[in-house]
Formats: C-alpha cells, structure tokens, sequence
C-alpha cells in the first residue's frame, strides 16, 4: 500500500539522519526520503484522514504547553503581531514582483505563489481561478519544504540559539494519555465549526483551555514524538507525486529565488520582534517563517523554541491570509477585467 511504502520511506530516512547527526533527523529525514521517492515516480501517500490524527495529537501537545502563567507574556505580542503583519505584506510584494516580471506568472497566479502561508487555502483558491495552477503548486510546495529543510540547519549552525526543548530534555513521564482518546470527537467539531486548520487548531484550543486551568498537559514518551515526526515528515515530501524532474527543476529554481527574497525580508523583520519582545531570534524568525503552520510547530515543539509564540504568530498569519487573500484576488481580477 502507498501508506506503508510512505512510511517504511520515511523511517529509512529518518534514521539515516538521526545516524549522520542531523539536526530534526525524525522529520527532515522522512521528508528528504519521500521526496526523492515521490519524484522518482514511486506510489507513496499518507491520507489526509491518517494525517489529521497526527495533526491533532500535534495540537494537543501544544495546547499541553499552555500554562496559568502564559498569561503574562501576552501582553507583549501585539507588538510582534504587527510587526509579523507588516512583513508578511512587504515579502508578498516583493516576492510577486520576482514572480510576476522575472519569471513572467500570470498576475494572480503572481499573487498566489508570492502569499507566505496558507498553502491549502492557496491552492483551493487556485484550482477555481482559472490560474496556473502546477507553478503555484510548486511554489507554494518547494517554499515550504526550503523552510523546513534551511530552518533547522541554521538554527544549528547558530550554535546554541536554539532553547533546550522541554519536552525532549525534561525528565517528565508519559502524562495525560488520555486526551489523545477525544481526538476522534475534538477534530469533526472543529471541522463542522470551519475552524482554520480544524485538525489542528481545535485539539490546540482544548488543549490550551485545559492546561491553562492546570487540568492537564499532554506529554509523549520520546519514540511517540519520533512517530508524530516520521509521519508529518513524510506527509510532505509525498505531495511531491506526479511531479517531474524536469518541471520541478525549473519552478523550483524560481521558487528557491522566492524563498530567498521571502526570507530575507521577514528575517529583518524576526530582528526587529528579537529587539522589541523578550525572545530570541531564531523563535522570532521560526514565528515569521514562510512555512506552514503544522510544519513549523513541529519544528518549535521538537526543538523547544516557545511553541506557543510561534504557533500564535502563524496561527495569526493563517487567519489574516484567509480572510485577506480571496478579497484581494477578486479585487485584482476585478480591475484586471
């Protein structure tokens, strides 16, 4: 079954990170194996439906992360907030003009590749636009696998920006297991309520309501967050079937260029959230990463960098970029007509 492939990729993968000391090895090896495996033309999937556990057993572990006194920080994030704002729409300007006169995209198709961020939303928008959809696939899908794959290694090569994690290091026992049990309730509620990435968000919200009155706190033994890792990773890099070598080499060199100009506008922005709020600058640049939401949680949850500034700040991101972007496209079409 293209399930098991995917998986027995991913775990083959990951443990040659984890052997040649990678940093992330449980992730970044099964996305890495998967990838290659996908473009090779292997038939590799991971159902969205066995995702969405995965998903939600996430936001439950970062809901976990909430405690009574989160509540003092918060005051300080509106700052970062806008900061976060202000980036995301200079990035997306500057990066549409790469796509739009240097790589020669339709307009909108401009647009929708150049959006930092809510990369289902993009693609649901893109399928009904009439737009080239394959090039906003492949833009949207190389920036978040760049992301992914860069993050991690430079936080590395910062020898020691990186907080140690909490959940990997603290010498706590497997607790709360049974919040993993709601998961079949918690994720249809969410979905049925239209929440932005209901698998993952309505676990977060319960669980954060719950560790915030101290009830309960969800905390994986270490080979079931390595599990958690091998299947979010592999999930990834098994969007890549059906894309060729070929046509991938080409979107792809224009979407590393992207990423670049993406990335190098929001880490001035991550320097100034560093400046003004009490964090680091690796969880400042990880909060303003052009990745996805789920991917950069995984990141922050594994390597402890304060998962719950950065999932607020993307959390943040998604919902602007939701409500924002299908008004912005009409208008574009609208005055392009």
């Amino acid at each position: 079954m293209p399930i098991v492939k995917s998986l027995l990729i991913g775990a083959s993968g990951g443990l040659v990170f984890h052997l040649a000391g990678m940093p992330l090895a449980w992730m970044l090896g099964p996305l890495v194996a998967n990838l290659i495996a996908a473009i090779s033309g292997v038939q590799i999937a991971i159902p969205e439906r066995f995702r969405s556990g995965f998903l939600g057993t996430l936001g439950l572990l970062l809901g976990g992360q909430v405690t009574p006194a989160l509540s003092d920080r918060i005051i300080e994030w509106p700052l970062s907030s806008v900061l976060l704002l202000s980036g995301m729409l200079v990035s997306t300007l500057a990066t549409w003009l790469w796509y739009r006169h240097a790589c020669h995209m339709q307009r909108i198709s401009a647009w929708l590749a150049s959006t930092p961020g809510a990369m289902n939303a993009i693609m649901a928008l893109a399928s009904g636009s009439g737009v080239e959809a394959s090039r906003i696939a492949i833009a949207q899908g190389a920036r978040v696998v760049l992301v992914v794959l860069l993050l991690p290694a430079l936080f590395w090569v910062l020898n020691g920006d990186v907080e140690d994690s909490r959940i990997l290091e603290a010498p706590l026992p497997p607790s709360s297991l049974w919040l993993l049990l709601t998961l079949p309730l918690i994720i249809p509620l969410s979905r049925y309520l239209r929440l932005p990435s209901a698998d993952l968000l309505g676990p977060l919200l319960v669980a954060s309501t719950l560790g915030l009155a101290d009830i309960a706190h969800l905390v994986l033994p270490e080979w079931g967050l390595d599990l958690l890792l091998i299947v979010l990773g592999s999930s990834i890099g098994a969007r890549f079937v059906g894309v060729h070598w070929r046509q991938l080499a080409t979107y792809a060199t224009q979407a590393c260029v992207g990423t670049a100009i993406t990335l190098a506008i929001l880490a001035l922005f991550a320097w100034l959230i560093h400046q003004s709020v009490d964090v680091s600058f690796s969880v400042a640049l990880l909060s303003v990463a052009p990745g996805g939401i789920g991917e950069m949680a995984i990141i922050a949850v594994a390597l402890g960098m304060d998962p719950i500034f950065v999932t607020f700040h993307h959390l943040l991101r998604l919902v602007t970029l939701m409500i924002i972007t299908p008004l912005w496209i009409q208008w574009v079409s609208n005055r392009t007509q």
